[in-house]
């Protein structure tokens, strides 16, 4: 056992503060990494305020997450000593259902699914005959944090021409936009729209354009139309009911990050024949939709979640062969119960990223 440092929270109501943990020593296939930078995705956000029902206190968030191997078990393979190293949602998985077996782990069909870096089992408690889960705890402290330990095939390598503190969103806000991408078969030539242009919106943009496609955004925020058009997509403020009519029946795919509930309906008929609109942001009831039109056109609604091991680091060589990187703005971690305000209220530009050395200042108070 060593001790760690992190920041977490202890209820739905209070903000997160420094707390103290323990990391077990790595075991035979595991390797220890000293966390350098983690990204504060939204869902960091839900499940510190336990907006999903399912957060399990003390919450320690963080799985956006770069660091160096500074220990390794026994029979660990894929990585060395010094290696730099991502690690994104997922820390283990049964291994052994369908969903394992194709190398989707994001589905995982075990008792306990995917085990997530932080808040534990992704479904509800399945009881050995130990009175233990399948994954020996109920709880786990993510990388808002100095230290962690996984296990080595969870562990991606971050290719050294990415910049390294923006490698830290490309294991969730990179993947989770990535798969669906490249699940659909989006390629070049293809119209896809962008619903939402915060962190995840960011880099589906960034990745669309690098496929080949032609994009458009779909914001809110009317100062944001300006930033898509930098990229090279289009802009498109949401409602703008003349752009919506040209854009009728033209896209091959629409992703929408928002990461709140909305309305479908407005952008289903701007699908082609056979199209899908696939919702990636919001983990929540979605308002109903017209049928009718779907069936006009025969057209699907469809959720992605995150992506695979092996997407994750697919994405991330992509981002690096093709120089594409999240814009992030570093804070040290004092800054993250502000930082939270801003990502709930969609002020961030895109992803903020914290840099883990300011814990240095929490620990040496401590001493």
């Amino acid at each position: 056992m060593t001790k760690a440092l992190g920041y977490a929270a202890a209820h739905s109501f209070t903000r997160l503060k420094p707390m103290e943990i323990e990391r077990d020593d790595p075991k035979a296939n595991e390797v220890a990494i000293e966390v350098l930078f983690t990204g504060v995705c939204h869902s960091d956000v839900h499940q510190c305020e336990n907006d999903w029902g399912n957060t399990v206190y003390p919450c320690m968030p963080g799985h956006e997450v770069v660091g160096r191997v500074t220990a390794l078990g026994d029979a660990v393979t894929r990585h060395k000593v010094g290696d730099l190293v991502g690690v994104g949602c997922m820390i283990d998985s049964c291994g052994t259902c369908a969903s394992c077996v194709a190398g989707i782990e994001q589905y995982c069909e075990g008792p306990n699914g995917w085990l997530a870096t932080y808040n534990g089992p992704m479904k509800p408690k399945a009881q050995a005959a130990d009175g233990t889960n399948m994954y020996g705890r109920d709880n786990t402290f993510g990388g808002y944090s100095n230290a962690i330990v996984v296990r080595e095939d969870f562990v991606l390598k971050v290719p050294a021409a990415l910049p390294i503190e923006a490698a830290a969103p490309i294991l969730c806000a990179g993947v989770t936009t990535y798969s669906p991408l490249k699940h659909w078969g989006v390629k070049a030539g293809h119209h896809v729209g962008v619903v939402g242009f915060g962190g995840l919106g960011d880099m589906g943009v960034k990745l669309a354009l690098a496929m080949g496609a032609r994009v458009t955004v779909f914001t809110t925020t009317k100062e944001k139309v300006a930033d898509a058009e930098k990229l090279g997509a289009k802009g498109v403020v949401e409602g703008d009911k003349a752009a919506y009519a040209a854009l009728a029946n033209s896209f091959d795919f629409i992703l929408s990050t928002v990461p709140e509930k909305h309305e479908v309906d407005s952008f289903v008929p701007l699908l082609k024949r056979d199209a899908t609109f696939c919702a990636v942001g919001a983990l929540v009831p979605m308002a109903g939709y017209n049928n009718m039109v779907m069936v006009m056109h025969r057209n699907q609604l469809a959720g992605s979640l995150i992506g695979s091991i092996a997407e994750t680091q697919e994405v991330l060589d992509f981002c690096a062969e093709h120089g594409i990187a999240p814009d992030v703005q570093v804070i040290p971690i004092q800054e993250i119960n502000e930082a939270f305000k801003k990502v709930k209220t969609g002020d961030v530009r895109y992803r903020y990223v914290i840099d883990i050395d300011s814990l240095r200042h929490e620990m040496t108070e401590a001493a």
